[in-house]
């Protein structure tokens, strides 16, 4: 394997940081008033404002980090209806209403994968109104990027970067080469300056311009949506050991002074746990006032003596301001005048002399929690174990008179939290999902009954989603608040507060997350279908990966593709297309939204057939007046549902119901038109009601207009294509619906047009939702014209949609701004041209809006190479006098100044990347490949056919794509809603069988992978799979509270007795508690039919005894001479260091028998010197690690003989066998490679790693006939490394030498062998697998390996990327993906991995940079997107 490619295919999930801004609108309500309309960022439309309170405001966005994974995302509350309106809004979530809301959800803005992650991030505002908020983020070791959102590109733009690394900045390092954490940025909370710490102890101050000195010329109107954000002028440094500072803990920056102060936690003289007796309150807070313009920092006030475990600091907004000090048992206020604190259990300690402090009314202990100010005097703390604390300060407008906590409600394990304006706080999480929760004071007692009489205890993150997303998506919290035990039965308590008691809590919305894998398995999925071959049979697995800890543990059951549950399937050789159809007669006026479908119509190769869909699918072939002698083109419904319009090549019909009331025929207009008198037949059409368009096969179009009163339609061909010469390649119909449709807005006089269209559309029945009827047409040239129907007026142009740039900018104001770079790529565009036009053309175009109240339209657009091109559309205006002077002067002529008014100027799209690995080629659409659904399984989105089929869902405004890989090709996909098949599907396959589908209803799809997540409320540790009876053994703890007296006497049995010191059990202490963690083996089965894991037995462990490892072995019985498969438990008793470590290992079999009770029954164990912490079958032997030693042991059948042995250095993380080879890695010394030899009986060291390294995981890594070791270690760096003896550097074979090394920038914590694919190409070489792992924040990924001439070609691309494309952040691939060595010596080693997550940019270059890249590389751009998708192929195992 000399090579090796690293991919992503699962991004992490687990967030890191959170925090809240007006990062995408500012925060002056502008976009409440209804003249302004919603405007870029889409706020409440006016009429939801005026119902929903005032108090609220206007809500931030929050902007989240997990990892390296950038997201951005607004809060849509959603007002609650009125009474007697409810018919109005269909898609209102019965939630429970509090402060006029009945529901809120995340919706997306954008996301950014980048080259570094994220260390420290905060939002930097200035609290003016119109000026919107800076996002700040600091990566390792010391680098610092400011991005500000920008309309114009409709995503987050790099406003400056201050790097502090490098040769000239080598001295702040001090000589350390290595630091405990990176760097931490804070902002002042009026935004004059930001602060960061590096390198421990140096603070970089960022000063922020002054608002008279933006870059941006002050005589353009400064508009609230154009406003600029905040920006920073300088840095520079402070050197705190100057300052005579030691240890910074933490700073933060107080309110309430007239320049920004600084206030710093350190410890002067820094103490150990051996010392504390005496030496106990070493921290001290400091104040200095940070002087920007002379760079100075006096000192103004400080207060010493704090505990030793004071860690955070949180600066109390105003009126009170100060700062709060949080230590571990302790809280302490401290401002210029006044100081109080609050002890919170019975380990914290006073100084001596001090006042007695008052203690809370609880013990609680407060080290690891994170916390959020819900108002001015009210801070929200969540605890390590998932309890929500509310502290008030009592302040009685002159000073603070003292500290009350009382304890709230329990909710998920966070790790950041941040409140999102007025009313809503998120709780983020990388060990269960996030919440989104709305907070109120003192709500209303109805809703407060409401609540109390369905909800019971917790808020809890980690619900059953089997439920959860049955309807629209927007109510998705429905029953949240029942399943979850939200709510709060004491929302009055007696106590003095009423600020804090009465505080109601809903939550609103759950970001998934399915980190940390610990450990994962690959077993075969419930509907897996065991005739499958290929590349389908790897659609039968899927992943059941241990993830979460303590009270938020689960099990997430991850598949990478989708497999529908089969309803019924028929043999139908040769279809062409399926289409489902309603039907609405006069009288029967149902709710549009779950109306049955009544016939389904298939085309076949030369004729149609139509089905019944009512109780079952009866074929009316004969008896209705279908065109049913030739296959259909298009199918669908006009006038809302009450007729459908069925087109074939040679014309049309409009059915009502079974009855044709109306033909027409194509074949005489056009003979008449064309001098030939041979018939010509429609190419493709696309149906919005009441228009359907037509494109014939010599390329012109035909449009037909349905009448409303009279339900017939009359053909019409515009005239504007008629004289055009350029041929059109791909065309479709897009209906813009909705109570305000989306498109008007982005017109010019859109303010004009908005009150005029009721007054006309006021007829009554279709007042509610009006919709406008766009055509948009792509040319063989690659223009892209929007045009208006039916009066074919252009109102958008783009000229080369199909090179797929990043931004759609309307032609007509392009060359505003645009006149500048035009030279400079004219030229390079002439060379390239002659390849690129010829051979890439768009075949298909679709355009949708998909529901929700502020949803903005996608464009897709299908190559005829596979690639998909996609398109989310914003609005943005660009200043109103800049742009008129251009458009009107040089013509002068009026009409140009009308034509103008009525374009959509301010439309633009922007490009969205879509990870869909799809590479064929698309000669000719033989049928459309894009169907579009609104509701499958409560889903929506569109599904793709063809040889790779993929489903792309809309959730939250972003693409989720979910390949489907479990039959093959497939030819035609439509929806089907009746009685037997609520909200499923249909589709075909290229071998000629038709599936009636449903998507299996226990996943959640809004996620990376579908996820289905089953709680088990304690941590999972290992996981492992037996095949036979589908089984998960699963080691999970608990932990368990005890009285203290049981947990010492049971130590006392264990030989320690003697240590225990008389006064320890003194009658007081035996009242006390502890927790233990207590382990048990659950055997967890998958039931066939729905899919789900039950218990079906567990295997208790002793007190004490942690549960290390499970793994199904298979022994050779050498007394019967048979292999059995057994089931290995390895454990440790964890006793304190005082002790010797010992261990067990227990052997089980599985009985066969149906009706046993037990589903294991033991057969072996027995206690060994040294935990037990691997275990591997090796030739029908059994290899234990326990302690430092491993031992090969032979199965009697009742008994373990140890055949040899191997002293490990310290303790074994890990052990893999192949054949007769065993690798292990160890705790701090590196990986060791082992052989058996049978006849000497004899476990014998071939190489080993000379360095020092931390092992996570292991592997061996197979390519063909070499054989090569994956370590990954503590500092998220992943070595290869092979056994070479012939080489010299290897010390005749004593020394394993590395291959390649990579940072991976996460803990890998499991590997897993599994055999690659075979793709076009790698039909030779079938023995080769790659390692597919799982890491610490969620994220799974593949190492796979490449053969020389794709590494070779994909290096030098990847080395191209990194100066061809602009990284977000200003961050560098190579630095980032070098290895990372934390100050430990280290020799590099060869950079043989390329990495698919900087390749992954070049799908999103336009085909221009394309084409120019893989020239100057000197391949091709067809050569590089196959080697990409072939490694996807390759790798695409579930």
């Amino acid at each position: 394997m000399s090579y090796a490619a690293y991919k992503m295919m699962h991004w992490p999930t687990g967030i890191d940081h959170c925090a809240a801004g007006f990062i995408t609108h500012s925060s002056d309500a502008v976009a409440f008033t209804a003249a302004a309309g919603p405007g870029p960022e889409g706020d409440i439309d006016s009429a939801a404002a005026a119902a929903r309170p005032r108090r609220l405001g206007p809500t931030p966005n929050l902007v989240v980090a997990a990892a390296n994974v950038l997201e951005v995302y607004t809060v849509r509350a959603e007002a609650a209806a009125k009474d007697g309106s409810g018919g109005a809004q269909p898609f209102s979530s019965s939630g429970a209403v509090l402060d006029g809301i009945s529901g809120a959800r995340l919706e997306l803005v954008c996301h950014y994968r980048l080259h570094g992650n994220i260390e420290s991030m905060t939002v930097l505002s200035d609290g003016a109104e119109n000026r919107r908020d800076t996002v700040a983020l600091a990566f390792k070791d010391a680098k610092i990027t400011f991005l500000e959102f920008d309309d114009a590109i409709h995503g987050l733009r790099t406003s400056s970067m201050h790097c502090f690394e490098g040769p000239e900045w080598q001295h702040l390092k001090r000589g350390r080469e290595s630091f405990a954490w990176g760097p931490v940025i804070k902002a002042d909370p009026l935004g004059r300056c930001g602060a960061a710490l590096v390198y421990g102890l140096q603070m970089i101050i960022l000063k922020a311009a002054q608002v008279g000195q933006s870059l941006v010329g002050e005589d353009e109107p400064t508009r609230a949506l154009s406003s600029t954000a905040v920006h920073i002028e300088s840095s520079y440094l402070i050197d705190l050991r100057a300052l005579d500072m030691n240890h910074v803990k933490d700073f933060a920056f107080v309110h309430g002074y007239i320049e920004p102060v600084l206030v710093m936690l350190h410890e002067q003289e820094p103490t150990w746990a051996g010392r504390i007796l005496t030496k106990h309150h070493t921290c001290t807070i400091t104040a200095f006032s940070i002087s920007m313009t002379l760079k100075q920092h006096p000192m103004i006030w400080s207060a010493a003596n704090l505990p030793h475990d004071a860690y955070q600091l949180l600066a109390v907004p105003p009126p009170i301001s100060g700062v709060l000090v949080i230590c571990a048992n302790s809280i302490h206020y401290h401002s210029q005048s006044t100081s109080c604190s609050l002890d919170l259990n019975n380990f914290s300690s006073q100084p001596d002399g001090s006042p007695e402090i008052p203690k809370s009314n609880f013990q609680v202990e407060l080290d690891a929690a994170k916390a959020t100010w819900l108002s001015h005097d009210i801070v929200m703390f969540s605890s390590k174990d998932g309890e929500m604390l509310l502290l008030t300060v009592v302040y009685d407008g002159r000073v603070v008179q003292r500290l009350d906590l009382m304890k709230s409600k329990a909710s998920v394990l966070s790790s950041a939290v941040t409140t999102i304006g007025s009313s809503f706080f998120f709780l983020g999480s990388r060990l269960g999902d996030s919440l989104l929760v709305q907070f109120s004071y003192g709500a209303s007692t109805s809703v407060t009954q409401d609540l109390t009489n369905e909800c019971s205890a917790d808020i809890e993150g980690d619900l059953p989603f089997t439920k959860r997303l049955k309807r629209t998506p927007s109510d998705v919290l429905q029953d949240m608040t029942s399943v979850e035990e939200l709510s709060f039965q004491n929302n009055i308590m007696p106590n003095s507060q009423e600020s804090a008691q009465k505080i109601s809590y809903i939550v609103r919305d759950a970001l998934i997350n399915v980190g940390p894998l610990k450990d994962f398995s690959y077993g075969l999925r419930a509907n897996a279908d065991p005739n499958a071959t290929g590349n389908a049979k790897q659609s039968n697995y899927e992943l059941v990966c241990c993830s979460g800890h303590g009270k938020n543990g689960s099990l997430s059951v991850l598949q990478q593709s989708i497999r529908p549950d089969l309803i019924t399937e028929v043999e139908l050789p040769s279809c062409r297309g399926i289409w489902t159809v309603y039907y609405k007669s006069y009288r029967g006026q149902m709710i549009e939204d779950n109306e049955y479908h009544a016939y389904l119509i298939i085309s076949l190769e030369s004729r149609t057939m139509v089905l019944e869909t009512g109780d079952d699918l009866g074929e009316v072939t004969e008896t209705v007046d279908y065109y049913v002698q030739a296959s259909t083109i298009a199918a669908g419904n006009l006038f809302g549902r009450r007729r459908v319009i069925q087109v074939y090549a040679k014309g049309a019909r409009v059915l009502d119901g079974s009855f044709m009331t109306q033909e027409l025929n194509f074949t005489t207009q056009a003979s008449e038109s064309s001098s030939s008198s041979e018939p010509l037949g429609v190419a493709c059409a696309s149906i919005a009601d009441p228009y359907v368009l037509l494109k014939m096969a010599d390329g012109t179009i035909q449009l037909l207009v349905g009448d409303h009163s009279t339900f017939t339609l009359s053909v019409n061909a515009p005239s504007i294509f008629t004289s055009s010469s350029e041929r059109i390649s791909a065309c479709t119909l897009y209906r813009d619906r909705g109570p305000e449709p989306w498109l008007r807005k982005t017109r010019s006089d859109a303010w004009l047009s908005t009150g005029v269209a009721e007054a006309i559309d006021g007829n009554g029945s279709s007042s509610h939702d009006q919709a406008d009827i766009y055509c948009i047409i792509c040319y063989e040239s690659g223009k892209l014209e929007i045009f208006e129907v039916p009066s074919f007026r252009c109102v958008f142009s783009v000229e080369n949609f199909l090179s797929g740039g990043a931004l759609l900018v309307d032609a007509f104001s392009q060359h505003v701004y645009e006149d500048s770079t035009k030279e400079r790529q004219d030229c390079t565009k002439a060379s390239l041209k002659k390849e690129a036009v010829d051979s890439i053309w768009i075949v298909e175009l679709a355009m949708h809006k998909w529901s929700g109240q502020h949803s903005k339209p996608f464009l897709f657009g299908l190559l005829n190479d596979g690639t998909l091109l996609c398109y989310h559309a914003f609005c943005y205006e660009a200043l109103e006098n800049s742009t008129k002077n251009v458009l009107t002067s040089p013509q002068g002529s009026v009409d140009h100044g009308n034509a103008s008014d009525s374009r959509l100027r301010n439309l633009r799209f922007h490009r969205v990347s879509i990870d869909i690995t799809s590479r064929q080629d698309i000669s000719t659409l033989a049928q459309p490949r894009i169907t579009i659904f609104n509701n499958v399984g409560g889903y929506e989105g569109l599904f793709l056919s063809g040889m790779r089929p993929a489903w792309v869902m809309v959730c939250r405004q972003r693409l989720r794509v979910h390949p489907q890989l479990c039959d093959g090709p497939i030819e035609a996909f439509t929806v089907l809603h009746n009685v037997n098949c609520c909200h499923g599907l249909i589709y075909v396959t290229s071998q000629g069988f038709l599936k009636i589908c449903q998507l299996p209803s226990a996943y959640n799809y809004d996620n990376y992978w579908p996820v289905q997540k089953v709680p088990l409320h304690g941590t999972p540790h290992q996981v492992t799979y037996y095949a036979e009876q589908s089984l998960y053994p699963l080691i999970v703890s608990v932990p368990v509270v005890r009285p203290l007296n049981q947990v010492l006497s049971s130590m006392a049995d264990q030989e320690s007795a003697h240590h225990m010191d008389s006064d320890v059990t003194s009658a007081d202490d035996l009242q006390k508690t502890y927790t233990v963690d207590e382990f048990e083996v659950r055997i967890l089965e998958l039931e066939k039919p729905s899919g789900r894991l039950e218990t079906k037995s567990t295997i208790p462990m002793q007190l004490f005894e942690n549960a290390l490892t499970v793994r199904i072995v298979t022994l050779h019985n050498t007394t019967s001479k048979e292999n059995e498969t057994l089931l290995a438990i390895g454990t440790a008793y964890v006793l304190g260091e005082d002790v010797a470590a010992r261990g067990r290992v227990l052997l089980f079999s599985f009985t066969k028998s149906e009706n046993s009770q037990n589903l294991v029954t033991e057969v072996y164990s027995k206690e060994s010197k040294g935990a037990v912490s691997a275990v591997a079958s090796l030739q029908g032997h059994l290899l234990i690690a326990s302690g430092p030693k491993i031992t090969l042991n032979k199965w009697t059948g009742a008994e373990l003989t140890a055949v040899a042995f191997y002293d490990a250095p310290l303790h074994v993380v890990s052990l893999n066998i192949v054949k007769n080879f065993v690798l292990f890695g160890d705790i701090h010394k590196s990986i060791y490679f082992l052989s058996w030899k049978e006849q000497g009986s004899q476990l014998s060291l071939l190489a080993k790693d000379f360095g020092s390294l931390d092992c996570f995981a292991t592997e061996f890594l197979i390519d063909g006939s070499t054989l090569s070791l994956v370590v990954s270690d503590s500092d998220k760096n992943v070595q290869i490394f092979y056994y070479a003896p012939k080489m010299v550097e290897s010390w005749k074979g004593q020394k394993l030498l590395s291959r390649a090394e990579f940072h991976v920038g996460a803990h890998i914590t499991k590997f897993l062998r599994l055999q690659m694919l075979p793709t076009q190409v790698l039909f030779e070489k079938t023995n080769r697998f790659a390692l597919l792992f799982g890491n610490l924040d969620g994220g799974i990924g593949c190492i796979a390996p490449v053969d020389e001439l794709t590494f070779r070609r994909l290096q030098s691309l990847q080395r191209k990327l990194v100066d061809a494309v602009p990284h977000l952040c200003g961050l560098n691939p190579r630095s980032f993906r070098q290895f990372h060595s934390n100050g430990k010596a280290h020799r590099p080693g060869p950079d043989n991995i390329i990495d698919f997550e900087h390749l992954a940019q070049y799908e999103m270059l336009s085909v221009e940079e394309q084409l120019d890249i893989a020239q100057q590389i000197g391949t091709t751009r067809s050569q590089i997107l196959s080697n990409l998708s072939d490694v996807s192929l390759g790798t695409s195992f579930l």
